[in-house]
């Protein structure tokens, strides 16, 4: 059954309108009928059976059959801040991310970074990425779409990381020495219901001087195995460790 997620301005009562391309998705690509059956989502993290009672030109209308009660997000929530890769891969590790459950994306302006973004061209990308989250979360049948914000400095990170109740940041450095900390050792001393924020270096990684910055601010430097991953891995690899972690190896327990 194909999900829509609804803005909740077009929601009343246990009526709903779909405009837009989620219109044209439901009448000229899936071809539905009056009758036909469909989930929506509301912007509080809820999600419905809906039965379309009419197919108009401009907008498709629904009403809730009923409500469904589904836990498919992560028990935390995790945000990755992944310095600007080249090319199109952030628009990988937005897809592949938010399949596995990734809350959030903050794209970051490093030392090592080769792209910028100029006041037009991060406007442009903002719309594709937020086209690209919601359709992830609505083929994943997510119940929420993860925010992709503005592009941040690494101060500007570090600030913000003040939010979070815990703060890694993947350092290949970490994976050439002996004496290293491993991800699953900050892993199991993650408890549900916190906030995770996890720092992905760009295609050349970490300056010095942006390695020592984020550990003086309290994140920890870990490595992602023995060996070293591509910057679009990466942030898939934490997510996937996450999810099985969570979900899978100690889903009963949380």
């Amino acid at each position: 059954m194909q999900r829509y997620f609804i803005p909740q301005t077009d929601w009343e009562g246990n009526e709903v309108r779909i405009k837009g391309d989620d219109a044209h998705h439901i009448t000229r690509v899936m071809r539905n009928k009056v009758g036909d059956q469909i989930i929506c989502n509301h912007e509080n993290g809820s999600a419905a059976i809906c039965e379309i009672t009419l197919l108009d030109q401009h907008y498709v209308a629904a009403i809730v059959i009923e409500w469904k009660h589904e836990e498919v997000e992560l028990p935390i929530d995790v945000t990755i801040a992944q310095g600007l890769p080249k090319g199109d891969k952030f628009e990988l590790i937005l897809q592949k991310g938010t399949e596995l459950g990734a809350h959030a994306f903050i794209p970051v302006k490093m030392d090592r970074s080769i792209v910028v973004w100029d006041g037009k061209k991060t406007e442009k990308k903002l719309t594709r990425f937020a086209k690209i989250v919601k359709e992830a979360s609505e083929q994943s049948h997510r119940n929420k779409i993860p925010e992709v914000t503005l592009p941040l400095t690494i101060l500007e990170l570090i600030n913000e990381s003040t939010n979070y109740d815990v703060k890694i940041f993947a350092y290949e450095e970490e994976a050439k020495v002996e004496a290293h900390q491993s991800f699953a050792e900050i892993v199991n001393r993650i408890a549900p219901k916190q906030r995770v924020l996890v720092c992905i270096g760009p295609e050349g990684g970490f300056s010095d001087q942006e390695a020592a910055q984020l550990k003086q601010y309290g994140f920890n430097s870990v490595r992602l195995g023995p060996r070293i991953l591509r910057t679009e891995t990466a942030s898939l690899y934490v997510l996937a460790s996450l999810s099985y972690h969570f979900e899978e190896l100690n889903g009963n327990n949380v």
